[in-house]
């Protein structure tokens, strides 16, 4: 889950959730705390790095005092319809250190690997969510782990019961499931103090560093140096996916098979500021919200909205607001596509941000559409305010029901507890997070060239949901169509499933987003 934009039109829509997901600038190290202590096992084993006084900050004896506690492995069975899937659970954490072996963070990890397999031929996927500040639970207990949250995003409420169910749409059949949580999120913490450590972490390439150094520690902690590898990465997800990608293969001699991304942004450059492009995005989505009030709906549906939003729609906004007909024009189109009030859309020159339509979209009965899911509506809590006071009912709903039932899972089933809190979405990591804000907004458009041209066997799947507000699903497909000749329809695929944010929550869409997974890995 994740990536957040702020609603006011001037701001003008900066990503940041649910789905969004957070570490460091400078390449954190693996390097093992110096003698006389033994090299740094990723989780269980102290270290003992040196330098610092007795006890301060950053001293071992106050590191320590952080430390997760030591892995739990776990057999488990679970029966699904038509089969049995004996399998090994591990609950634990990777420790990263600085160059100068200092602890720096503890990266927790869960892990699901089938017993009698062939570790050299048996696939594993590294799964992460985006935020940043959001954990992997989303992907975990909504997608592809074994055990599954019934929660519907539609009918999700903050008092609906936690209670898991064995995930008949589980990878685990096909893959091996890592799902890493960055530092900040989940139960992953820092072990050193101060600024320094923060700002690493908590940026756009020192996340992808950080992240792809914890998959390769855990490939040498398990023993699976040898397996396919692939990765896989929600909302954020998508910035950070292709440059963990490519720290793989370029700093750590880790290959990767395939790179999953579900519901990602690639880009922030086109959303916000006065780019146009983001109305060119967001219209078939906008239109699709529109359309699904009178019956089911597809992406086929919706190819006469993208027709016209690269068409006609694009050259009378390039026509600017100064030109009267382009612009009544646009904005009656934009309200018969949409349903909005003809008056409205004049006002706004057919130019909605997300936030705009969200409560215009039926403000008539006093309701707001979700952001992660422009089919949830909700009531507006302050509808006579002239100002946006309103929050997410497709996203925010399912933050109590999913914290808990992550936290039961861990610490019960898995019989992993660390102390301190579970964190599902840490508010503090995006406030911290350095964007690299200026003229070079973050976007892993450059990553994603460089690492299918290198590796020419590497597949791409992107998915989104029809009805996505936070990461349109045709903002994709405008940039993958610029990618070069050699990512090409066999190596590339954008597919696109009702649902929002989270699609994956409707049964049928998440059962077809499995079989795209698993015919990517084979």
């Amino acid at each position: 889950m994740a990536v957040h934009f702020p609603a006011p039109r001037a701001a003008r829509l900066m990503l940041g959730i649910v789905a969004f997901c957070l570490v460091a600038a400078a390449r954190a190290e693996d390097s093992p705390p110096p003698p006389p202590q033994p090299a740094a096992a990723p989780s269980g084993q102290k270290s003992g790095a040196s330098g610092g006084r007795a006890n301060g900050p950053n001293s071992p004896a106050a590191a320590e005092q952080h430390r997760l506690p030591p892995d739990s492995t776990t057999k488990q069975t679970l029966a699904l319809p038509g089969r049995t899937l004996d399998f090994t659970a591990t609950a634990g954490s990777i420790r990263l250190f600085d160059d100068k072996g200092e602890p720096q963070a503890d990266i927790a990890y869960t892990a699901y690997q089938l017993d009698g397999t062939d570790a050299r031929t048996r696939p594993v996927t590294f799964l992460f969510n985006g935020g940043p500040g959001a954990a992997s639970a989303y992907l975990q207990l909504g997608n592809a782990g074994p055990w599954r949250l019934a929660i519907d995003v539609d009918a999700a409420i903050p008092s609906a019961a936690p209670d898991l169910e064995p995930n008949a749409e589980t990878w685990l059949d096909f893959t091996d499931l890592v799902f890493i949580d960055p530092v900040g999120t989940g139960y992953s913490r820092f072990d050193a103090t101060g600024d320094e450590v923060r700002k690493r972490f908590f940026s756009v390439n020192g996340d992808a560093d950080a992240l792809a150094l914890t998959i390769r520690r855990w490939l040498e902690k398990s023993n699976r140096l040898l397996s396919p590898k692939f990765v896989a990465g929600e909302s954020y997800g998508g910035i950070r996916g292709p440059k963990v990608v490519r720290n793989l293969q370029f700093e750590q001699g880790v290959g990767v098979r395939g790179l999953i991304l579900v519901s990602p942004v690639l880009d922030f450059r086109e959303f916000s500021g006065a780019s146009i492009l983001q109305y060119v995005w967001s219209l078939p989505t906008m239109a699709a919200v529109a359309r699904e009030t009178r019956g089911a709906l597809t992406r086929a549906d919706m190819i006469d909205v993208e027709s016209y939003a690269r068409g006609e729609f694009l050259a009378d906004l390039l026509k600017g607001e100064a030109d009267t007909e382009a612009t009544a024009r646009l904005a009656d189109k934009f309200a018969s596509l949409t349903g909005i009030d003809q008056a409205v859309s004049r006002r706004l020159a057919g130019r909605f941000d997300v936030a705009e339509f969200r409560r215009e979209f039926d403000r008539k009965n006093g309701k707001v559409t979700g952001r992660y899911d422009a089919s949830v509506k909700g009531f507006d809590p302050y509808p006579d305010s002239s100002f946006f006071h309103f929050s997410d009912p497709s996203g925010e709903a399912l933050i109590a029901p999913l914290t808990s039932a992550v936290v039961d899972l861990t610490t019960r089933k898995l019989n992993w507890r660390p102390d301190g809190s579970y964190h599902l979405l840490n508010s503090e990591v995006e406030k911290a997070w350095d964007f690299g804000r200026g003229l070079r907004p973050a976007e892993s458009i450059s990553q994603l060239r460089e690492i299918l041209a290198l590796d020419p066997k590497l597949k791409l799947l992107v998915a989104h949901g029809l009805f996505d507000l936070a990461t349109p699903y045709f903002g994709s497909q405008i940039l993958l169509d610029q990618l070069p000749a050699f990512a090409s329809p066999e190596r590339v695929k954008l597919v696109v499933y009702p649902g929002g944010h989270m699609f994956y929550s409707r049964d049928a869409s998440r059962q077809a987003f499995r079989s795209e997974a698993q015919m990517l890995m084979k």
